[in-house]
């Protein structure tokens, strides 16, 4: 998937999708809206995050932190589930929600156990965070110092991260592990949903893909692969070989960050 950043006074000026995200990184919420417009064909344009410019803050309301996705006159959407709907209402085929409502409810809960607030991504930045201040790994100390005022870390509540993030890759394996059972390979009946894309994307932050299909700063990589022993041993491997799949056969590689 290649695209062209462009100037927060160019994307204002332009009609249709733009959508400010981290530049160099593979932040699995980002890369998640990137393959979902993907996989609907939904042309957009990007803007890098920069939170220091005035007319940064202005165009997406003073959001601190990505994506941020504007749809022609209409507000910013900042969160997974504002920009999942805004991409289903713009392109409703193929499909990422199931059309069945309690088939929808499942997805969407399960979405949010990887996107949400205290959900896997939310959690393990926050166990990454910890580490760092520990000085036992995760992100380097000034960079967790830095991540730690911005994402709200509270150091009483640093030992529920890991078991949090350990009980939530227990889950989804064990669920993987039951459709393969009955004959699938996504997460939700026998075709790719939105939870396939949220898995699949934000592995990255256990396990980047490999160099060759996702070029990112060493010490940033080094930081997203740390591990404890606990989270280790939660990361099956038909996780990321759930991962490799979706890929292969739905997203695009190498990406472009």
């Amino acid at each position: 998937m290649s695209f062209e950043y462009v100037s927060v006074e160019d994307a204002a000026r332009r009609p249709g999708l733009r959508m400010a995200v981290v530049s160099g990184v593979p932040s699995p919420w980002g890369e998640a809206a990137k393959g979902i417009f993907h996989v609907k064909g939904l042309a957009w344009v990007a803007v890098r995050l920069d939170y220091t410019s005035e007319a940064f803050k202005q165009w997406t309301g003073g959001r601190r932190d990505g994506p941020v996705l504007i749809h022609n006159d209409e507000p910013p959407r900042h969160a997974w589930d504002q920009i999942l709907l805004l991409a289903e209402r713009l392109a409703p085929e193929p499909a990422l929600l199931p059309r069945d409502p309690a088939d929808r409810a499942f997805a969407m809960g399960l979405a949010h156990e990887i996107c949400g607030e205290g959900g896997l991504g939310w959690t393990r930045r926050l166990q990454l965070v910890h580490a760092g201040l520990d000085g036992h790994g995760g992100f380097p100390p000034k960079v967790a110092a830095y991540l730690a005022k911005k994402y709200g870390y509270r150091a009483e509540d640093a030992p529920a991260y890991g078991p949090r993030v350990a009980a939530l890759l227990h889950m989804l394996a064990a669920r993987l592990e039951a459709q393969q059972a009955a004959g699938s390979r996504y997460y939700l009946g026998d075709s790719l949903t939105v939870v396939d894309i949220y898995s699949a994307t934000f592995m990255a932050l256990f396990n980047p893909l490999p160099h060759e299909h996702c070029a990112m700063d060493p010490a940033t990589r080094e930081a997203f692969e740390w591990l404890d022993d606990a989270t280790r041993g939660a990361l099956a491997p038909v996780l990321l070989a759930h991962r490799d799949r979706v890929y292969a056969g739905h997203l695009v590689v190498p990406l472009a960050l």
